[in-house]
């Protein structure tokens, strides 16, 4: 069992690429709170998630560098003397990298590995937690899914991402750079991008509901999933970290709690109080990259780190409508 005390991090360094996207920068509000000195990298490359706004409770006890993880000499010194390196900057499209799959390869896979290669030179010591994602496995042999099961992923992004977690476990075993390898599914609530629905299901359909308009359900909308308040993530991203049974060890990040997305999408439009939906075809894209229904096997960290979430899904979901009903005008327009 783990236990987040309130000194656990206080004054330890802290490194968190991505750091104004979605999780990261819940991450990076966390971490200042409980009084690491964290500093954020992110590119701010447009359409992927990046908002100054996120970091507006901490923006004065956080450092910001505007670079690109494959920047080798600007990240070579941005790690040296971390405690911690949280690796969240990527590619995250699915749909994006059917037509261009060169922004996964490049961010994903050669941006990883300029991370880990500037931490094997100047600071072997830090502890890398890595997110990717549970497309890396693909369809679904059997449910839920445990970190034993196959990976076939359907997609280069998902590709990109496994590559990216089979460098940092080879810089964890033949370098010895401690390293946790998470795999997160459907993370929802607070700080996600609201502008395009290309990533990020949940809160697109929370977006659709605010505005009162009609939510498309593909296909029948029988299909399984697992949905995580971000807070949770963050709680596992952290436990995980100062865990030293997980150091080398591939994790789930989800809910073993299934959900279908007609429930899921009932669910916002009853909690919102607005909003409709429809049934739809899958477009053709989409319908290529679609695995099927997927839960998450979370008991490998619950036994590791003694996680479990904490958050349900109408609390989830009132604690995100709370969040953008009072933020919108940062979200809803660039």
């Amino acid at each position: 069992m783990v236990f987040l005390n309130p000194d656990t991090f206080a004054g330890k360094t802290v490194l968190i690429t991505g750091g104004m996207g979605f999780i990261g920068s819940n991450l990076a509000i966390r971490l200042a709170n409980l009084g690491a000195q964290v500093t954020i990298v992110d590119s701010m490359i447009p359409d992927y998630g990046g908002n100054e706004f996120n970091l507006h409770p901490v923006r004065d006890r956080v450092k910001i560098n505007y670079c690109d993880i494959r920047d080798v000499s600007a990240v070579n010194y941005l790690v040296r003397d971390q405690n911690f390196v949280f690796h969240l900057a990527g590619q995250v499209c699915h749909l994006m990298s059917l037509s261009n799959p060169f922004p996964d390869i490049e961010i994903n896979i050669t941006g990883t590995a300029v991370v880990m290669e500037a931490l094997r030179k100047y600071n072997k010591d830090a502890v890398v937690v890595y997110t990717g994602t549970r497309g890396q496995y693909g369809p679904s042999v059997s449910l839920p899914v445990n970190e034993e099961a196959p990976t076939n992923p359907k997609g280069i992004y998902e590709i990109s991402n496994l590559t990216a977690e089979k460098i940092i476990k080879v810089y964890n075993d033949v370098h010895g750079i401690r390293s946790v390898l998470l795999r997160l599914s459907n993370i929802y609530g607070p700080r996600s991008q609201m502008m395009h629905s290309r990533f990020g299901v949940c809160n697109w359909f929370v977006r659709v509901a605010m505005d009162n308009q009609q939510i498309q359900v593909f296909g029948d909308g029988s299909i399984l999933r697992d949905f995580l308040y971000v807070d949770d993530c963050v709680d596992a991203i952290l436990k995980t970290s100062i865990c030293d049974k997980a150091y080398g060890e591939v994790f789930n990040v989800g809910n073993d709690v299934a959900v279908s997305f007609l429930d899921l999408v009932k669910t916002i439009i009853s909690v919102a109080g607005q909003g409709s939906w429809k049934f739809a075809e899958f477009s053709p894209e989409r319908k290529a990259q679609e695995p099927g229904d997927f839960i998450s096997d979370i008991g490998k960290i619950s036994r590791c780190a003694g996680w479990r979430p904490k958050v349900g899904l109408e609390e989830g979901l009132a604690l995100t409508l709370d969040y953008y009903r009072q933020q919108k005008q940062h979200y809803w327009s660039s």
